[in-house]
C-alpha cells in the first residue's frame, strides 16, 4: 500500500514518521500488465444500488498452531453485535485518506457505523457513501494493532494469517474498492523512514476484480531496489470465492533459510516467494529484520483501483464490507531452541517505568501485546528473580520499536554483584535471539544506550536453562507438573485438551464447557509439597477459583482461594502437599469457558 501514516492517538506516545509518500498509477501497472489489458467495465444497467449482504457464515475458532509453531498472539474477534474495538489491543487510524499519500478519498472514523464487531465473531470494516458526487462523501474503517512485537527472530519463522472475505461486489459496482490485510515495520514508529523499514501486503485488492496481490516494500522511493513506489509484488492473482466466502491469506517471514525468504499463501498454497537475495542485505535487514505490527483497511479511491481503470463511479455501492473472522500470528523458534521458558511469571523489578500502565512485570507475562517501558535516560535495567540458579543457556528478547541500542545480559547470585554473560553494544533491530553460557539466579538485562529519545521498552524477555546449584533462597524449587497426565472437567473442544495446560508451551491452551464449575487437574505421579502454582490466563479466566491438593484424586483440600481474580498470569505462594493439584473454577469473567494457556505447579 505504500502509506504514510497519520500521528497515533490512544494510549503509547509514539509518533510516526513524517514525509510524503507517493503512490502512482504506475504501481498497479508494474504488478500486473497493462490496465487497459486487465481492467473490466460494465454497462450502467449491471449497476446494483447497495453492496450485496455479506455472506452469512459461522465463526471459526483461530486455527491451532503449524506444525513446529505456537501461537504468539490472535483475536476472534468475539464482541457484541455493533460493538466498538478493544483500545488497549488495536488503534484507529481516523482522519482523511488524502493523508495517507496514496490518492484515496474515504475518510476513516472510530464510529461503529463504520468499524464494528457484529457479534458473530467478526470484524467488519464497512465503507458508506452519502451524496450524490461518487468521488467525495466516502467514510471506511482502518485499523492497527496497538502491539508492534509481532516478528520472527534470527533462525526463527513467524506467520501472519487472517481469514478474511472481501467485499461482496463486483466489477460492476465496486469500482474504488480497496481492500487490504497488511504490516508495516515497528521501527516506523520512532522516526525511520517509509519504505526503507518495510511493508508487507498480504493481501490487496482493488474495484471487485476477485483478486489477490502481494508486495513487499521496501529501500528508498521513488526508484532504489525495490523499485518504489511499486515495490516487489505478485502481480494480480485469482481469487475465485473471495468476496462470497471467507479464505485464508497470510504470509511467512522465514529467517531459518539462506536466503532468507518471505512467502505468500493464500488458503495454504503458496503463490509467490520473495528470496533475501533480491535486494542488497542492508536494504533486506532494514525492511524484514524486524518487528512489525498489523493493519487492516478498506480504502476508497487511490493510484492502485485507478491503475485499473477504478475509482468510484455513480454505479459504485455503498456499504460493501470487509469482514475478518480471525487474525493470528504465530512462531517457530531458532533450531534448538527447546524447553521453558524459566523467567516467565517470576518476580521481575525494574530501574523505573515509563508509568504504571508499564510495569516491569509485563516483560516476563508471556503476553506479546504488553510491555515494560523504562524512564527516556541511560542507563535503565530490567531484572527478573529465577527463584533459584539456573545454568542459563539461551535468552530471546522481543523489543518495542523503542529498543535499547546497547545493552548487557548479566547474572548474579544475589541480586546485587553482577556478572556480564552477554553484549549488544548496536542492536540494529528489536528481535534479539542468542545462545548464553552462565548461571544464576537473578538475570537483568542492563541497558545503556537508546534507540529513541523514549525509554528502553521490552515486550518479552524469554529465558532457557537447567537448574543448577548455589544462589537458591526461597522460591519454587522445581516445576514438578510440565509434561505430567491432565485431565478436566470438560474441553471446549478437541483443539483445547487439559493436556495443553502443562506442555510449556504458551501457544497451546486448555479451555472448558461454558458453565460453572469447571477444573483443571494435573497428577504428578508421586506425594509433593506445593509451595508455588503459576496460572498463566487466556482472555477468558476464572474471576473466582480455588488450588486444591489431593493424595488419591478424589478427596480434595483447597491451599488458596480468591473471587475477586483478574486474570493474566498470576503466581501464587502456597503452602501445601499433595500428588494432585488442580484449579477448581466457580465463576467466569465471560459467557465463554475457563481457558488457561499454562498451569505450573512447583515445589519439592
Amino acid at each position: 500500500m505504500g502509506r504514510r501514516l497519520p500521528p497515533q492517538s490512544g494510549r503509547t506516545r509514539r509518533r510516526f514518521a513524517a514525509g510524503v509518500l507517493a503512490v502512482s498509477a504506475t504501481v498497479a501497472v508494474a504488478l500486473a500488465g497493462t490496465p487497459a489489458a486487465s481492467a473490466r467495465t460494465a454497462p450502467a444497467a449491471e449497476h446494483a444500488a447497495s453492496a450485496k449482504p455479506a455472506a452469512v457464515a459461522a465463526p471459526a475458532a483461530v486455527p491451532a498452531p503449524p506444525s513446529g509453531f505456537s501461537t504468539t498472539w490472535s483475536d476472534d474477534f468475539n464482541g457484541a453485535a455493533n460493538a466498538g474495538l478493544d483500545t488497549g489491543v488495536w488503534r484507529y487510524d481516523a482522519g482523511p485518506g488524502s493523508s495517507f499519500g496514496t490518492g484515496e478519498i474515504e475518510t476513516t472514523t472510530t464510529s461503529t457505523s463504520n468499524v464494528y464487531t457484529d457479534g458473530n465473531g467478526h470484524l467488519v470494516l464497512k465503507a458508506l457513501h452519502s451524496g450524490t458526487d461518487p468521488n467525495s462523501g466516502w467514510t471506511s474503517g482502518r485499523v492497527e494493532t496497538q502491539a508492534d512485537g509481532f516478528g520472527a527472530p534470527p533462525g526463527g519463522v513467524v506467520r501472519m494469517q487472517a481469514s478474511i472475505q472481501q467485499p461482496n461486489l463486483t466489477t460492476a459496482n465496486g469500482a474504488g474498492y480497496w481492500p487490504a490485510f497488511w504490516m508495516l515495520g515497528a521501527p516506523l514508529r520512532i522516526g525511520q523512514t517509509w519504505p526503507g523499514s518495510g511493508e508487507v501486503d498480504i493481501l490487496e485488492d482493488i474495484n471487485g476484480r476477485s483478486s489477490v496481490f502481494g508486495t513487499l516494500h521496501c529501500g528508498v522511493s521513488p526508484g532504489g531496489p525495490c523499485n518504489e513506489s511499486t515495490g516487489i509484488g505478485s502481480g494480480e492473482r485469482a481469487c475465485s470465492g473471495c468476496q462470497t466466502g471467507y479464505h485464508t491469506y497470510a504470509v511467512e517471514l522465514d529467517r531459518s533459510t539462506s536466503p532468507e525468504q518471505i512467502r505468500w499463501y493464500l488458503d495454504g498454497a503458496n503463490f509467490f516467494t520473495i528470496n533475501s537475495n533480491q535486494v542488497d542485505a542492508t536494504t533486506w535487514s532494514n525492511a524484514v529484520d524486524h518487528s512489525f505490527f498489523i493493519i487492516f483497511d478498506l480504502a476508497i479511491g487511490g493510484g492502485f483501483p485507478a491503475a485499473f481503470g477504478g475509482g468510484p463511479n455513480a454505479a459504485t455501492a455503498s456499504g460493501g464490507t470487509l469482514n475478518v473472522d480471525y487474525v493470528a500470528v504465530y512462531n517457530k523458534p531458532p533450531a534448538g531452541t527447546s524447553g521453558t521458558n524459566i523467567a516467565l511469571g517470576k518476580p521481575t523489578t525494574s530501574s523505573s517505568v515509563e508509568s504504571a500502565q508499564f510495569p516491569a512485570s509485563n516483560a516476563t507475562d508471556g503476553n506479546i501485546t504488553t510491555r515494560w517501558s523504562s524512564g527516556f535516560s541511560d542507563p535503565q535495567w530490567l531484572q527478573v528473580d529465577l527463584g533459584q540458579s539456573y545454568n542459563l543457556t539461551h535468552a530471546t528478547l522481543t523489543w518495542e520499536a523503542a529498543t535499547a541500542s546497547a545493552y548487557q545480559l548479566q547474572t548474579s547470585n544475589d541480586g546485587t554483584n553482577w556478572t556480564t554473560i552477554y553484549s549488544n553494544n548496536n542492536s540494529p533491530q528489536d528481535i534479539q535471539d542468542t545462545n548464553l553460557n552462565g548461571s544464576g539466579r537473578y538475570v537483568r538485562v542492563y541497558a545503556t544506550g537508546r534507540a529513541s529519545q523514549w525509554g528502553d521498552s521490552l515486550y518479552e524477555l524469554a529465558l532457557y536453562g537447567t537448574p543448577g546449584t548455589g544462589g537458591g533462597g526461597p522460591g519454587p524449587a522445581t516445576l514438578l507438573s510440565q509434561g505430567k497426565p491432565a485431565t478436566a472437567s470438560s474441553s471446549e473442544n478437541a483443539s483445547f485438551p487439559a493436556s495443553a495446560a502443562v506442555d510449556g508451551d504458551t501457544g497451546t491452551r486448555w479451555s472448558s464447557g461454558f458453565s460453572d464449575p469447571q477444573w483443571l487437574q494435573v497428577d504428578l505421579g508421586a506425594t509433593h509439597t506445593i509451595s508455588q502454582v503459576v496460572l498463566n490466563w487466556e482472555t477468558a479466566y476464572g474471576t473466582a477459583y480455588q488450588i486444591q491438593t489431593s493424595n488419591d484424586g478424589t478427596n480434595w483440600t483447597p491451599i488458596y482461594s480468591t473471587t475477586t481474580s483478574t486474570g493474566g498470569n498470576q503466581t501464587l505462594n502456597v503452602s501445601g502437599s499433595g500428588r494432585y493439584v488442580r484449579m477448581y473454577g466457580t465463576a467466569r469473567s465471560t459467557q465463554w469457558g475457563y481457558s488457561l494457556w499454562e498451569f505450573q505447579v512447583y515445589g519439592s
